[in-house]
C-alpha cells in the first residue's frame, strides 16, 4: 500500500510541477538570467513552507501517514563544502535546463532527451559514491 500512496503522490508533484511550469526550461532560462520572477517564487514559497512544515512536525510530534515517528538528523555544518555542492548543483541545473525534481516530470511529459541527462545524474551520482570518503569533509 505504501507502494500506491507514494506513486499518487509522485503523480500529483508531477502534475504540479508541469503545470506550474516549474519543469519549463524557458522559465528556468528566464530564472538564470534574472529576466522573471516566476521560479523565485516558486523557490521561495517551497522554501517557506518547507521551514513552516518541519517546525510544525517537531513541535507538535507529528507522525507520518504510516504512523512512523519523524525523526530529524543535524547536518554536518562546512560551508565551503555547500558552497562546492551548490555550485556544481546549479552548474549542472543551467546546463541541462532541469533539476532532479522535473526531470521526471518531463519524462512523464514525453521529452524523451530528458533520458540523457537521467543517465547523467546517476553516472554523477555513482562516482560520487566511489569517490564520497576521498572528499573533505
Amino acid at each position: 500500500m505504501r507502494t500506491v500512496s507514494y506513486l499518487l503522490i509522485g503523480i500529483v508533484f508531477g502534475i504540479t510541477m508541469f503545470k506550474s511550469e516549474a519543469a519549463s526550461w524557458f522559465r528556468i532560462y528566464e530564472m538564470f538570467k534574472f529576466e522573471s520572477f516566476h521560479m523565485y517564487g516558486i523557490i521561495g514559497s517551497a522554501l517557506v513552507i518547507g521551514i513552516l512544515m518541519v517546525q510544525l512536525i517537531k513541535r507538535l510530534s507529528i507522525k507520518s501517514f504510516h504512523g512512523e515517528k519523524i525523526i530529524f538528523h543535524p547536518k554536518a555544518k562546512s560551508f565551503s563544502r555547500y558552497m562546492f555542492g551548490g555550485i556544481i548543483f546549479g552548474l549542472g541545473w543551467a546546463l541541462a535546463g532541469a533539476c532532479p525534481g522535473p526531470m521526471f516530470t518531463l519524462v512523464g511529459a514525453g521529452y524523451v532527451p530528458i533520458f540523457i541527462v537521467i543517465a547523467s545524474a546517476m553516472v554523477g551520482t555513482f562516482i560520487y559514491g566511489l569517490i564520497k570518503d576521498k572528499l573533505p569533509h
